[in-house]
């Protein structure tokens, strides 16, 4: 079967070969217009020059390790790889269009995108990312051209990659000054605030580490002092007091010594509750009004009664030295009572007051804090803001710096003298290829529309009857010599064209 098929496939190929050579003038002729014709299109391409420029970007400068610490170092390496990116946009190559001079051969804006579609197509950058070395290459025609459009992207690419990030910088300079000119304004607003708070409340705001709470417990042990002082000068006149009445045991109508002892008794035992309702009510309570309404009566009572008892003893009594000597004691008792007890009343109206403002000193002490805290906060962004500042400046400064980076020309761009494409050669080849395949693909095509049976065997296949025999072509002298000028002339025309073929491409690698 495998046999049958190759067998098949074989006598198609050499039907093909017979239909071929039976037509091979038109096959001949198609060949040479198509090989003419490419050859012409190749021979009137234009040259292309082309002519590069590499560069070398030297990152590793002695300030990067200088200044780390003191502000944000730029990156630049990635200063210049994004440059590097970003060359070939179409702000940088309308300023090539205008730096060589091309612009004023575009009148529209059309002609404008045309020929920065025609430069993008044609500018190639490459780069090595562990050397830093760049190289920008161009494409045209015209090798003046070509040089000066190298020069102008070199050019652009350096002066970019020393300024691309100075126009940054500058805005974050600009963008930190407006808000530390909102903050310095803020700032001020927080330290009047502040101020006007504690002048307000200044007499309520806790000084030197002291709070409120310390105030009213210090307040409550000088009042309880000063009421103990108090019930020892008492204590201290009732005993005056007393001796009065041993001196002069006279009875009179207002009363007994033993009616004297017991108002000195409940007097004293009605101190001493007083004493102990005070360290718990104020003195507008009820029950400390009435035992201070009901002491008063008592101590009233108890000097009418004394004063009786004086009036009733001896007259000449009263003039002696000791008499004398005891009144001006009770009056110097009775001076230090009415002291203390003012003192008294003014420790329980201080503590009274500060018991009423002590709920509102936490109110006062949260909004304080409220107030220092927005004070502190806008101080802290305010000196970072102030901090940062300088770096961005300092920041701003080493990235225009050339002492962070160098440029290095290793190959400068020049006018090239020779061309380097199109590949003639290449092509010539591709179109002689072509009218190869051309013509005898034509002499095919006209074999297939003219069919004729070469063998019996194909005529046995196409119609499926039996062929009983060939008659065989008897040429005239004539017709064989016609046919063999036949022969010689396609094989000149062929080898015409092969020789064709060889002298153009030894004229396009030897010459061109």
């Amino acid at each position: 079967m495998e046999h049958l098929r190759m067998e098949h496939l074989y006598s198609q190929l050499l039907s093909s070969l017979k239909g071929i050579w039976k037509h091979r003038w038109v096959g001949f002729i198609t060949a040479w217009l198509l090989v003419l014709v490419g050859w012409a299109k190749v021979y009137w391409l234009p040259d292309e020059f082309q002519s590069s420029a590499r560069v070398f970007v030297d990152t590793q400068s002695i300030l990067k390790p200088l200044m780390v610490g003191m502000t944000s170092v730029p990156n630049v390496e990635q200063q210049v790889s994004i440059m590097s990116r970003t060359l070939l946009s179409r702000p940088n190559l309308e300023r090539v269009l205008r730096m060589v001079d091309l612009d004023v051969k575009a009148v529209t804006p059309r002609e404008v995108d045309a020929q920065v579609n025609e430069l993008l197509k044609t500018i190639r950058i490459q780069g090595t990312g562990t050397f830093d070395i760049y190289t920008i290459t161009y494409t045209n025609a015209n090798p003046r051209q070509v040089r000066d459009v190298v020069q102008a992207l070199l050019a652009i690419f350096v002066e970019g990659s020393f300024k691309g990030k100075k126009g940054d910088s500058e805005k974050a300079v600009q963008f930190i000054d407006d808000q530390v000119r909102g903050y310095e304004d803020k700032l001020l607003s927080a330290e009047n605030a502040v101020k006007e708070f504690r002048l307000k409340h200044n007499y309520l705001l806790p000084r030197e580490g002291q709070d409120y709470g310390g105030k009213l417990l210090q307040a409550s042990e000088t009042l309880a002092n000063a009421q103990l002082e108090l019930a020892e000068a008492e204590q201290a006149r009732k005993a005056i007091e007393a001796q009065f009445g041993g001196d002069e045991p006279v009875l009179a109508a207002g009363g007994t010594p033993g009616e004297q002892s017991d108002l000195d008794s409940r007097i004293s035992s009605l101190n001493k509750n007083l004493d102990t309702l005070r360290l718990q009510y104020t003195d507008q309570h009820p029950d400390v009004v009435s035992t201070l309404r009901l002491i008063g009566q008592l101590e009233e009572k108890r000097r009418q009664d004394r004063l009786k008892q004086a009036d009733a003893g001896d007259a000449a009594h009263q003039y002696s030295p000791l008499f004398q000597q005891m009144k001006v004691a009770l009056a110097e008792a009775e001076a230090r009572v009415a002291a203390l007890r003012a003192r008294v009343e003014a420790l329980r109206e201080r503590q009274v007051r500060l018991q009423e403002q002590r709920n509102a000193v936490p109110e006062l002490e949260s909004q304080l804090g409220q107030l220092t805290r927005d004070y502190q906060v806008n101080k802290e962004n305010y000196e970072k803001l102030i901090a940062r500042r300088e770096a961005a400046k300092l920041s701003g400064e080493l990235t225009t710096t050339t002492e962070m980076m160098s440029f290095k020309i290793i190959d400068p761009p020049t006018m090239p003298q020779r061309p380097i494409g199109p590949n003639r050669a290449l092509y010539y080849s591709a179109a002689m290829a072509l009218g190869l395949v051309g013509g005898c693909a034509a002499a095919l095509g006209l074999a297939e529309l003219r069919p004729t049976f070469l063998s019996p065997a194909e005529l046995r296949a196409a119609t499926g009857l039996r062929v009983l025999g060939t008659i065989a072509m008897n040429w005239t002298e004539e017709e064989k010599r016609k046919h063999w000028r036949d022969r010689i002339g396609f094989g000149a025309g062929s080898a015409c064209l092969f020789l064709s073929y060889a002298g153009l491409m030894a004229y396009t690698l030897l010459i061109r």
